[in-house]
């Protein structure tokens, strides 16, 4: 698992650019985990001794039609939870020159000292590379922060996000499949100045209950929506009142962040669209057909809930949810964000983000940081279809993805 190839691999690529604890029959949440996408890093973990060193050459530019180069350092690996970068520059020329930049003047942005607390959807599962030192936090090496952390050229990187997380994680420890995660909250200190915050989705198992129990009712009744009604108890929808429960938790997370690092800037990021406003794709989503509405309802609830504990706790809340319209997993390959029913190795833990929709939720936060309209262009996603696409070749020459689909027993070819 942890073998020179797979490792080199991963630090030699230039990389441009979760959530649930997924129920699923075919997989268990896998062990695989990111770190870092760029040049200069060092990773300190705690269990895992292994240490990987890469140096990659690196350009920069993402403020009004500039271009800077920097060269990256070296990379030190070493702990399951936790991943801390330090360099004098962490950009990635695939990030930085083809997937965030942009001709549009801008607000520059500096921070030095960023952390990024969050789910799965955050962390990144089987989107490849995979950091398989962060070992049952599932990170990815080509996660949000990751790119964030390089278009801004920080000084200090912290990524904790770990797959399974919920809000009570942000204080304490997180039992996972191949150890302990200490509280998110340790990484926090007086001086970090920037804070990222994908939460939400695992508490009180909304979307884990989703995943879980929706496809088996599509059969029951394929046109109407069977598990609107086996949530909906005496007229009342119990997932969105656990939705109400999980704002006031978002809530209580975003006031913790302020007393532990006073004045870091801090963003609550929301989910990319799931499932389509309008359409069906069984194939790819074994939903019953009115239950898209539905799930679609709740994500916007999910979403609404986030954006109010941002504005609560005086944060930013950054709306991946719109502007990841038309990149549902019913889109086209290339066009869709979303991985579908089906786990691939190469692509994304099923109803997860794949690459491209790390590469979008890190264009749509980093605009928002430095003033910039949260759109994506078609030229942006063009780029991340194809840096995905190398990604996948990368991955699949790795003698682990054999052992991997061997032992989960899934896919390793494109879903479509």
């Amino acid at each position: 698992m942890k073998s020179r190839r797979l490792v080199a691999a991963c630090a030699s690529l230039a990389l441009t650019g979760g959530l649930l604890a997924v129920h699923t029959t075919t997989a268990t949440a896998a062990a695989t985990t990111t770190t870092t996408a760029g040049t200069a890093i060092t990773t300190t973990t705690t269990t895992a001794g292994t240490a990987a060193t890469a140096a990659t050459a690196a350009t920069a530019a993402i403020t009004a039609a500039a271009t800077a180069t920097t060269a990256g350092t070296a990379a030190t690996a070493s702990s399951p939870t936790a991943v801390t970068l330090t360099a004098k520059s962490l950009t990635t020329k695939s990030l930085t020159t083809r997937t965030l930049t942009t001709r549009t003047p801008v607000t520059k942005a500096r921070f030095t000292r960023y952390v990024a607390l969050g789910d799965s959807y955050t962390s990144a599962p089987f989107v490849p590379l995979a950091d398989l030192l962060s070992l049952g936090c599932a990170r990815s090496f080509s996660n949000y922060p990751k790119m964030l952390a390089a278009a801004l050229h920080v000084w200090r990187f912290t990524d904790v996000s770990c797959g399974g997380a919920d809000t009570t994680n942000m204080t304490q420890p997180q039992s996972t499949a191949l150890g302990t995660a200490p509280p998110q909250f340790n990484a926090l200190t007086a001086d970090t100045d920037l804070v990222t915050l994908g939460i939400g989705g695992n508490d009180f198992g909304v979307f884990g209950d989703i995943i879980g129990t929706c496809p088996g009712l599509r059969a029951s009744d394929p046109a109407g929506a069977p598990c609107k009604a086996h949530f909906t108890v005496d007229g009342v929808d119990t997932l969105r009142a656990k939705i109400t429960q999980t704002q006031a938790r978002i809530t209580a997370v975003v006031h913790g962040i302020r007393a532990r690092s006073p004045k870091a800037t801090i963003l609550l990021i929301g989910y990319p669209k799931i499932a389509p406003k309008h359409g069906t794709c069984p194939s790819i989503l074994p939903f019953a057909d009115g239950d898209y509405a539905y799930l679609y309802s709740i994500e916007e609830a999910l979403n609404a809930a986030v954006a109010n504990a941002a504005a609560a706790g005086g944060a930013t809340y950054v709306d991946t949810f719109t502007p990841s319209t038309g990149h549902d997993a019913c889109a086209p390959d290339g066009q869709a964000w979303i991985q579908g029913k089906d786990i691939n190795l190469l692509r994304a833990l099923n109803y997860h983000p794949r690459f491209e929709g790390q590469a979008g939720v890190a264009s749509i936060t980093y605009k928002t940081l430095t003033g910039q309209a949260p759109v994506v262009t078609a030229s942006e996603q063009a780029a991340w279809a194809s840096q995905a696409r190398t990604l996948a070749t990368k991955a699949k020459a790795s003698p682990q993805l054999a052992d991997l689909a061997s032992q989960f027993r899934v896919r390793t070819s494109a879903q479509r």
